[in-house]
């Protein structure tokens, strides 16, 4: 195994790893900020109990996240030294800015509306809350931004051999960033929505605080099947857009070698020889590639071969032909997983609507409760579909991943880190689902069974 493939193995490790936190951290913060903006409008104390039984969880995992996260920045200098020199006056500015607006906008406010239960008014500590929810969502712009510009490079000039940033304008208005940002946003609060009815689910097919699991889920499920269909519209934007700018990635993502024809059919299932370049038992849906592609019901999309054909002519000799399968398959089971949670969501709703939530099905109550594993899922499928279907590039039309890793490792530093890694994140892991474990199994009233009463600092205050 050599340097170049260890270094993308230990990148892609840590940072799936990382990124089963991120979105949790969005989601959670936006369905915490809506629970207490219920529990100031109408003085209803569950609401405010809402707000911190799943504030523990957001705290525990917003935590385990900044812990996993340092680490991404450090391994640009260590492992991808040369990608760091050649774009770093450009990736390393929104990176910045992120760790020194969003990230300390997040840690001052969650400082406050932790401690500032009985020290501050309602309106400033539901502020306050309002205040995390936005860093973590500008938190990820400015980190999307950076991804944005390997995926689409824009606003830098080349100078002295290196790329230097010239138009930070362009970059913020990167189209790229126009579609991926919605599409990981909306994602994230789907993520927080279904962690949260399936933590619900469980409880109530345990019979245990049936109101405020009731209520938590309902609330959850809302977030739950808006950010759902949000996320589909705007992969929809996103799929377009890749026509335009990544055409490779999308015709990989469909293995199609040659010409889709017109109308274009979206392929369900096939089994691809690489080596061959040809696909067999294909099952297809007729006009779907081209709607999905140009919002209309014709038109035909380039292969791969044709491509291929294309870039040696842009770029120079090489094979721009990304690792098929994993794009193909990374691809159905993210549309796959986002196809479950809308269905699930949209039947919470029904029973919802039906005020059945009172004696739901237990079989729906257990799909819920597995349900939670679904964003995380459509998640990593997602970005590696995102990654992997960008190679040979790290930045595309730039540079490649072979030319950004650090010349002067070996193998074996690598092979050692990667392990060391993964053995610390795998005990992170468990430290988080034991906390979690902790926290759910003593429930929202522990601390009114270890007092023997409610307290509501807010009482005094009428």
């Amino acid at each position: 195994m050599d340097t170049v493939l260890l270094s993308r193995i230990q990148f892609a490790s840590t940072t799936i790893f990382h990124y089963f936190f991120v979105p949790v951290s969005i989601g959670l913060a936006l369905i915490i900020a809506i629970m207490e903006t219920m529990y100031v409008r109408k003085g209803n104390e569950e609401y405010k109990r809402m707000a911190q039984f799943w504030g523990k969880l957001f705290l525990i995992n917003f935590a385990v996240g900044v812990v996993t996260g340092i680490l991404q920045e450090f391994q640009f200098g260590m492992n991808w030294s040369d990608y760091s020199r050649f774009v770093g006056d450009v990736f390393g500015a929104p990176l910045a800015i992120e760790a020194l607006l969003a990230f300390f906008l997040e840690s001052t406010f969650i400082g406050i509306w932790i401690f500032g239960w009985d020290k501050v008014s309602k309106r400033i500590h539901l502020l306050s809350i309002w205040l995390v929810a936005f860093g973590t969502m500008l938190s990820a712009f400015w980190i999307l931004l950076a991804n944005s510009f390997m995926q689409h490079p824009v606003g830098f000039q080349i100078s002295n051999g290196r790329a230097e940033m010239n138009d930070i304008f362009a970059l913020i208005t990167n189209g790229q960033l126009l579609v991926e940002f919605p599409h990981t946003v909306l994602a994230a609060y789907a993520t927080g929505a279904f962690l949260v009815t399936g933590i619900s689910a469980y409880k109530l097919l345990k019979k245990q605080d049936v109101a405020f699991f009731r209520k938590s889920f309902e609330i959850a499920a809302i977030v739950g099947v808006i950010s759902s269909f949000g996320v589909a519209v705007a992969g929809h934007a996103q799929a377009q857009y890749l026509v335009e700018t990544q055409p490779m990635k999308m015709a990989a993502s469909e293995a199609l070698w040659g010409e889709s024809g017109d109308p274009a059919p979206w392929t369900v299932f096939a089994n691809i020889d690489v080596k061959n370049q040809t696909n067999s038992n294909e099952v297809q849906v007729p006009y779907l590639l081209s709607f999905l592609s140009y919002s209309k019901f014709s038109g035909d999309v380039k292969g791969m071969l044709e491509l291929q054909k294309e870039y040696e002519v842009a770029y120079g000799p090489g094979d721009y032909i990304p690792p098929v399968k994993t794009t193909f398959w990374s691809f159905r089971i993210m549309v796959a997983a986002g196809t479950l949670m809308m269905l699930f969501g949209v039947y919470a709703i029904y029973l919802m609507w039906r005020k059945k939530m009172d004696r739901p099905n237990t079989w729906f109550m257990r799909f819920m409760f597995w349900g939670l594993l679904l964003p995380p899922i459509a998640n990593t499928a997602g970005w590696i579909m995102t990654e992997i279907g960008r190679q040979p590039w790290t930045v595309f039309g730039l540079m490649t991943t072979e030319d950004s890793v650090s010349p002067n490792i070996t193998s074996g530093q690598v092979l050692f880190s990667v392990i060391s890694f993964t053995a610390i994140y795998a005990i992170l892991g468990a430290v988080l689902v034991g906390l979690f474990v902790k926290v759910i199994k003593k429930g929202p009233y522990a601390m009114d069974n270890e007092h023997g009463e409610s307290h509501d600092p807010y009482n005094k205050e009428g």
